[in-house]
């Protein structure tokens, strides 16, 4: 056969191949933020301010997106994340976010720290339809798919840790007087109704309720109060620096109540450890993360995983403050998300996937703990063990909190 009558067939398979070629191709989706070299992902962080003890989680997770970027990213595309500090204050929060949505034109927003700073870009990222994605929060307004379809949280709720740490209380000690200090906001009041809530009837043995403002040099006077009010357990709820003067400040004034800390303020490295750890001996918290103090864990792979990721890329973070077990794992989170949008980065489908998390397995979660998320459940997790500080590190009890 001539050279000249081989063309039809050569050009029959070149069509071939480009209509194979074609739906491939077509399945690459992309919004503002994402290319086929790239995701762009923006976040705000208190890297100053009275809530710079937080800082570490972003700085943790620009650390794992770096060695992720390292083995070739994410469906072979880099993670290009901008954290911008916000210093804990909501109209700053305000400001850096726009600028990360609309001068930046990041894919969406994650893992930003605080209630009332994210609160104050809830409905602005929602009417852009921009991803407010595993908000770092407890505050239960993070999961309400029918008002706020474009936020989700990540962490436990508030409302649940906090009833689950008064029923506890009450358990130990029926007759209890209670004192409770929390953060003046929507954080600290979630908590609080939680723990009312756990409380029931027993509410009327609380003898002392005082708030603190972020902006408060200390919390010395509000410890003094509920320790004039007689209260022998204490109920704490504060950032570590606040948690770490009002154990320092309970420890002067002599008073020795049963001392039950939020998880949010229950760092060894960044709260216990400032106040003095012998001061905290006895206290309770709740957990869903390995502590990286806590003994039982020094032969565990995926702790010995995450001290070698530490040393590696993140050597000067502090490998006894749990916040940074909290970016690690948040990071992992959202690599998990990304894998599951493949192509598709829209987001649209980056909000769809975050909905379809189904038994995800984080190294360091607690073991038997998953992240399931569907439509109408926009907490990935919802269960949690209590743990009791034994002069080193929160040592985990049986009692387990159950699913609310």
């Amino acid at each position: 056969m001539s050279k000249g009558a081989l063309w039809p067939s050569v050009l029959a398979g070149l069509v071939v191949t480009a209509l194979a070629a074609e739906p491939a191709a077509a399945q690459k989706k992309y919004d503002t933020g994402a290319s086929d070299t790239e995701i762009k992902i923006g976040q705000t962080m208190p890297y100053s301010g009275p809530a710079s003890s937080y800082g570490t989680i972003g700085q943790a997770m620009a650390a794992y997106f770096e060695k992720v970027n390292s083995e070739g990213g994410v469906n072979g595309r880099k993670i290009n994340f901008i954290s911008y500090d916000d210093g804990f204050s909501p109209p700053k929060t305000v400001e850096q976010t726009r600028k990360l949505v609309e001068s930046d034109e990041v894919l969406f927003v994650a893992a930003s720290l605080g209630t009332a700073p994210n609160v104050a870009v809830q409905k602005y990222l929602n009417g852009r339809k921009v991803p407010q994605l595993l908000v770092a929060s407890g505050a239960t307004r993070w999961g309400d798919p029918k008002n706020f379809p474009w936020t989700m949280g990540w962490q436990p709720s508030y409302q649940a840790e906090g009833a689950a740490l008064a029923k506890y209380a009450l358990g130990a000690h029926p007759n209890a007087k209670i004192g409770i200090l929390y953060q003046n906001d929507d954080s600290g009041k979630d908590y609080v109704k939680g723990f009312r809530a756990g409380l029931g009837e027993a509410t009327k043995q609380i003898v002392g309720e005082v708030s603190y403002e972020v902006t408060d040099p200390t919390v010395d006077s509000q410890v003094v109060v509920l320790k004039t009010a007689g209260a022998d357990v204490f109920f704490l709820h504060a950032n570590p620096r606040f948690v770490a003067q009002a154990i320092r400040r309970a420890f002067e004034l002599n008073w020795r109540p049963s001392t039950f800390i939020a998880s949010v303020g229950a760092s060894v490295g960044s709260a216990l450890a400032p106040a003095g750890l012998e001061k905290s001996i006895g206290s309770v918290t709740s957990a869903y993360l390995k502590d990286p103090t806590d003994k039982s864990w020094e032969n565990d792979k995926a702790y010995l995983d995450w001290v070698a990721f530490m040393k590696q890329w993140y050597p000067r973070g502090n490998l006894a403050d749990a916040s940074n077990v909290y970016g690690y794992s948040m990071a992992q989170t959202i690599v998990a998300v990304l894998k599951q949008c493949g192509d598709d980065l829209t987001r649209e489908n980056v909000m769809k996937q975050a909905a379809s998390l189904k038994n995800v397995e984080l190294p360091m979660l607690l073991p038997g703990i998953r992240l399931n998320t569907s439509a109408d459940d926009f907490f990935p997790i919802e269960e949690m063990r209590l743990a009791k500080f034994d002069g080193t590190s929160w040592v985990l009890m049986d009692k387990a909190i159950e699913k609310p």
